[in-house]
């Protein structure tokens, strides 16, 4: 009997050294379930461009294996995480995997999108000073200008006239951020038009590579790409040449921070480009996407409308009225949220490291499904239903503050501009809902095209009536 014991105890003993010394590792998973390769040298790419873009893509995997799930980017083995606790995981991280950002190349090459650890750290020190609460404040009176400037133009037109939102939105963006950021070089609009008018044509082709690729060497669509990067390259450099030349009186812009700090030319050349185009790119179409939804809610256009007239009346906007416009910024979160202007974002980490349970080797891509997560049944009922209130005080849980990130949120890399975002955009939209109401002109289909930011895939047109 005495031997039975001992045997008995000296098995558990072996098992729990077993389990001791192996169960840890083999708690650690390597293998995170995902997609097998499609192609040898593009991998899941194909797949990518048949569901219409990365968030579709995105949207589709993790529907299939779970909040946590793995793909071949090309041939680079990567992974994407879809959850407010993965994200918790991943925020200390700053340094961002260029290879999914390769496409942005042709235009910038030495933009701050590939510049990681200390390069990339020096400059976020430098470049967040300028869109800051500090500098925000003389902002408001160019936000004002390029919004009442829209608001006379579209009152001069007949009461029935289809007008085009998204061209609207654009051009008071531009303005706006061009007039605020870059100088006087934008006070001339035809100047903004120019630039704006190849602009579109490298954001165009660049988003057009998620799906097609690159342009042929010397085929007319590279010869008109690379025509539009050259010309958007001389406007950088006129506008540096101009701001030296009148050097600033008062508070310093974004333009006079670049050249104070005496960087190389590529980089101020590159650095401007990718704030410009990230600048008004995103907030020209968070404007169209919030005008179209509350012209297809009018009683959130009627509730937005009374909130402006109560808090603003007749004024001009300021920062102070911003901070009482509670449903506003409701409206704008949830625009966010339903359109999901930016869809995704990414980071890598140099060292082996472990990520909801799985092992993740070191420089590792992984994929951030901002959007994924803003649409997830889950945290967000009726994910497609337009809801501001969702964003009231006392409804928006913990983890759905977790879970809104349309900013990005991992280690200090959250977009620089958002505070800018945020001001410049209600303030547009603020002075344009007081004065008009929109209608959506009858029988049209908006649809969703999921690129490097979320946007219509046609133009959307309304009707305005002239508020009192």
């Amino acid at each position: 009997m005495i031997s039975l014991a001992l045997l008995a105890v000296t098995i558990v003993l072996v098992l729990v050294a077993v389990i001791y010394l192996y169960g840890g590792e083999s708690s650690k998973k390597t293998s995170v379930p995902g997609m097998v390769l499609t192609d040898k040298r593009e991998g899941n790419l194909p797949d990518i461009a048949a569901a219409g873009g990365i968030h579709p893509f995105l949207a589709n995997l993790h529907k299939k294996y779970g909040p946590i799930a793995s793909l071949w980017y090309g041939t680079r083995y990567t992974v994407s995480i879809a959850s407010p606790e993965l994200f918790k995981e991943h925020i200390v991280l700053f340094d961002r995997p260029p290879e999914l950002f390769e496409l942005f190349a042709p235009l910038a090459a030495n933009s701050i999108q590939f510049a990681n650890k200390a390069d990339g750290k020096g400059r976020r020190h430098i470049y967040d000073k300028p869109f800051g609460h500090e500098i925000l404040k003389y902002f408001y009176e160019a936000f004002n200008e390029s919004a009442n400037d829209l608001v006379r133009q579209l009152a001069s037109l007949p009461g029935d006239e289809h007008l085009p939102v998204i061209k609207h939105c654009n051009a008071v963006a531009i303005k706006g951020l061009m007039q605020t950021s870059f100088g006087d070089y934008f006070r001339d609009d035809a100047n903004i038009t120019k630039f704006r008018h190849a602009y579109e044509t490298c954001w165009d082709d660049m988003e057009a590579r998620l799906t097609e690729g690159p342009p042929a060497e010397s085929s007319d669509r590279d010869k008109k790409f690379k025509e539009a990067v050259a010309y958007m390259h001389d406007t950088v450099r006129e506008v540096v040449k101009q701001r030296r030349a009148n050097p600033t009186v008062g508070h310093q812009v974004f333009i006079d921070v670049l050249i104070e700090n005496e960087l190389p030319e590529d980089q101020v050349r590159d650095d401007c480009i990718t704030f410009m185009v990230a600048g008004f790119h995103t907030s020209g179409y968070l404007m169209a996407w919030a005008l179209y939804f509350l012209a297809k809610h009018q009683e959130c256009q009627d509730k937005l409308h009374r909130e402006i007239k109560e808090i603003v009346g007749c004024d001009e906007v300021e920062s102070s009225h911003l901070e009482k416009l509670n449903y506003l910024r409701h409206v704008l979160d949830e625009s966010l949220r339903v359109s999901v202007v930016a869809p995704y974002a990414a980071r890598f980490d140099d060292n082996e490291s472990e990520l909801g349970g799985y092992v993740i080797p070191p420089r590792t891509p992984v994929f951030h499904a901002l959007g994924v997560v803003l649409q997830d049944e889950e945290l967000w009922p009726d994910p497609k239903k337009f809801d501001p209130e969702r964003f009231s005080k006392g409804r928006l849980t913990q983890r759905q503050q977790a879970a809104f990130k349309p900013f990005g949120f991992a280690g200090k890399r959250v977009c620089p501009g958002q505070h800018y975002f945020y001001a410049g955009v209600s303030t547009s939209l603020a002075i344009l809902c007081r004065a008009f109401k929109f209608n959506l002109v009858p029988g049209q289909v908006v649809e969703s095209v999921h690129g490097l930011v979320t946007k219509p895939k046609e133009e959307i047109w309304v009707t305005l009536e002239k508020r009192n």
